[in-house]
């Protein structure tokens, strides 16, 4: 049996001279996982010897991630705020910049919450169940809609739901952006398809070849689902209900346009992620005078 420290350097090697952006990382978390090992105690362990057979999973992963196969595709679920999501091929792998968007609504679910009982929010374009679940577990007095087109992701938000103890109160529905939805609702937020029709094929082989392009692709000018949702959601909010949208790079005064056309958005403010690109947008519901 091989150690841990030795393949974990032939891995690192092998990824760093394919030019992935994090080698080491890499290969510690897959052999972590092929070990069911946390990957910090794997790294305060790197002499543990490694089975034969955990070793020839490794081998097979590191070649599937030289093939531009992403990490957490390849274990089959992803960390995201305070919960493992299991991911499926019609599911938008969750970043971390959304968790910016998570921490938004978990501030306004707050104030909605110290002023009423319960409070109802829906979530656009669901995926793994990633934003919705997070705030379900946050908040118990809280029910949400997570809503897609996509079966597949819906299958998938299901069972995140349910391993995470909140399936009783999260409601899914097969829907185009709100058009199955119904109000009052305190709350909806979405992180949706916001990247350019033309740009798809220059992103990273890890995004365009294994991320749904429903998730990706917002259009000739990537702000499809913007007006989409602006549209619909006044329909669903309660009159006070805000709405929150992550956003693309340099996408905020565009987006701001569309949703404040027509008068039933005010808009509240940005916050910006760690590099101070503006991530994600606030509006609040106005009635129309």
């Amino acid at each position: 049996m091989a150690d841990a420290a030795g393949l974990l350097r032939g891995a690192g090697a092998r990824f760093r001279e394919a030019g992935l952006d994090t080698p080491d990382l890499d290969a510690r978390l897959l052999l972590a996982e092929c070990l069911g090992l946390e990957p910090g105690i794997l790294a305060a362990n790197a002499h543990v010897l490694v089975p034969d057979e955990a070793q020839a999973r490794f081998a097979q992963w590191v070649d599937r991630r030289l093939a531009r196969e992403p990490v957490y595709r390849i274990v089959g679920r992803r960390p995201f705020y305070e919960h493992d999501f299991l991911l499926s091929p019609g599911t938008l792998e969750p970043r971390s910049d959304t968790e910016i968007l998570v921490d938004a609504a978990r501030r306004e679910l707050d104030a909605v919450l110290r002023r009423r009982r319960a409070a109802r929010f829906c979530d656009i374009g669901t995926g793994t169940g990633a934003i919705a679940v997070s705030l379900l577990a946050l908040f118990p007095a809280a029910t949400g809609i997570a809503v897609d087109i996509s079966d597949d992701a819906l299958a998938t938000a299901g069972e995140n739901a349910r391993r995470a103890g909140v399936a009783d109160r999260l409601a899914l529905r097969r829907s185009d952006y709100l058009a199955g939805v119904d109000g009052p609702l305190e709350l909806v937020l979405s992180n949706p398809p916001y990247i350019p029709s033309s740009q798809i094929a220059s992103l990273a082989p890890e995004v365009r070849g294994h991320d749904p392009r429903l998730a990706l692709d917002g259009g000739p000018d990537g702000l499809d689902a913007y007006r989409a949702i602006a549209a619909q959601a006044p329909r669903v909010l309660t009159e006070d209900g805000a709405l929150l949208l992550e956003i693309g790079a340099g996408q905020g005064p565009d987006v701001r346009a569309i949703v404040c056309e027509g008068h039933r958005f005010v808009f509240e403010g940005a916050t910006r992620d760690l590099g101070g690109i503006e991530r994600v947008l606030r509006f609040r519901r106005v009635s129309r005078a």
